[in-house]
């Protein structure tokens, strides 16, 4: 990162991921197996010449979200060796996928009902595995192959549609950008994903 209080700004933004998820997202996990193992990462799937979850995860920020992502079994894919010799940033860029795609089926079902297209829980893990994972290379000079094969997604949902996730994204998309603010501070007065669905339908009827 250019400077001290664009690192510091990331790491309020991690810590923002997990705030929120062990208060909303958490308590409203569905029981689920998990998928298969993802693809390998760059140090197992070619000649290890990434930097490794070893060298740069251990004490890191960034350890909190790779740390989140396991418990959103039906979305977390990591390389199927998944050992301290990972490129670390394909593990961030996995641990992001399962973050964003886990976030949204979540929220789906909280608000609708409903099960989520595969294309909405896919293009939302898509975008922050791009956007998380070219900030966590940016500041570690770490960037990899995986970030180049990822796809950039046409659609993504707003806050007025899944507000934890369509926050996350936003937040991400420009994370040192002069504004720095979360996007629907109206989320800091909630408790829980009950709390969003009633402020959700409050302002749908309204308008």
């Amino acid at each position: 990162m250019s400077s001290a209080s664009d690192t510091l700004t990331i790491h309020q933004l991690l810590g923002r991921i997990v705030y929120f998820h062990v208060l909303f997202i958490e308590p409203d996990l569905r029981p689920s197996t998990p998928p298969a193992p993802g693809p390998a990462c760059c140090n197992h799937a070619t000649a290890p010449v990434q930097l490794t979850v070893g060298e740069l995860l251990p004490d890191s920020a960034w350890a909190a979200l790779v740390e989140v992502a396991p418990t959103l079994r039906a979305h977390h894919r990591p390389c199927p060796k998944a050992t301290s010799a990972c490129c670390a940033t394909c593990r961030v860029i996995s641990a992001a996928t399962a973050v964003a795609a886990g976030w949204a089926h979540t929220e789906c079902h909280s608000y609708r009902q409903a099960e989520p297209a595969e294309t909405l829980l896919r293009d939302c893990g898509h975008a922050a595995a791009g956007r998380l994972g070219r900030v966590f290379a940016t500041q570690h000079a770490a960037h990899c192959p995986a970030l180049d094969r990822l796809t950039v997604p046409e659609a993504l949902p707003d806050t007025e549609e899944l507000p934890l996730t369509g926050e996350l994204l936003a937040l991400w998309a420009e994370p040192t950008a002069a504004t720095r603010h979360p996007v629907a501070t109206w989320l800091n007065h909630c408790t829980g994903l009950d709390d969003v669905r009633r402020v959700l339908e409050t302002r749908r009827s309204g308008s």
